[in-house]
């Protein structure tokens, strides 16, 4: 057996390295969005796959007999993609999808459909914290009135698209006494997040509850039909199990 790991997150990490220490023939897949990604300890290609028919040309190549998708909750379009081209050509595929995040005593959030609806719950002149990364920063365009902190693992590659905004590089993962004491440095206000669930990003969340700071939490796109798994333990009893 031949497995495609589709990566990008911690648990996929995890997958690559307890895969490597059983033997497995591992192959990792990493967006590339990321410029020093972490060392898997597998085989790793970088960057897509060029669309439906590079998919299946890679997976042919390769000598693929089994997916698992371990992406981040919201590459909802290489997922359902993937799901929906295994199901075709009979290929296993399975879904390590973290539950989501609920509001816990003490938060203040406010759940919207995407990016676009955060401006209208900023008052002029707060300061809203974008935990979103640089991919979707496009689509704040329309929060002139508020100033802008983007924080993003890579140092950017040009300036803040907008006059009103800054980048802040950081890599996760990053303590609770630490992100409380950034936002209160900041003087943020408001917190934006999507719902990627998961217990070591759930650090911001807390930070955000002990300082009385509204969270703007984006709702998850939807995910593909097909086996889905909640935990590393459960997505290597799969592997193990084909």
């Amino acid at each position: 057996m031949t497995l495609l790991l589709l990566a990008g997150t911690r648990e996929a990490q995890q997958i690559a390295r307890a895969l490597a220490d059983q033997g497995r023939d591992v192959v990792a897949s990493l967006a590339g969005v990321t410029r020093a990604p972490v060392n898997l300890g597998v085989e790793t290609r970088r960057g897509g796959f060029g669309g439906e028919t590079g998919f299946l040309n890679e997976v042919a190549r390769l000598g693929i007999t089994a997916v698992l998708d371990a992406t981040h909750p919201f590459a909802h379009r290489i997922s359902n993609r993937t799901a929906r081209i295994c199901a075709e050509i009979g290929l296993p595929y399975c879904q390590l999808l973290r539950p989501e995040w609920d509001a816990e005593d003490g938060d203040t959030w406010t759940e919207v459909a995407r990016e676009e609806d955060v401006a209208p719950l900023v008052a002029d002149g707060q300061t809203v914290f974008l935990a979103t990364g640089r991919q979707t920063l496009d689509r704040f365009a329309n929060l002139p009135h508020a100033r802008i902190i983007c924080r993003q693992i890579d140092p950017p590659s040009g300036p803040f698209p907008f006059p009103n905004g800054a980048f802040l590089i950081g890599r996760p993962p990053f303590p609770v006494e630490e992100e409380v004491e950034l936002f209160q440095s900041l003087g943020v206000d408001w917190l934006v997040v999507k719902n990627a669930g998961g217990h070591a990003s759930k650090s911001k969340l807390i930070a955000a509850r002990q300082l009385g700071i509204s969270v703007a939490m984006i709702a998850r796109p939807p995910q593909p039909d097909g086996t889905k798994v909640t935990t590393v333990e459960e997505a290597l009893i799969w592997v193990n199990t084909l």
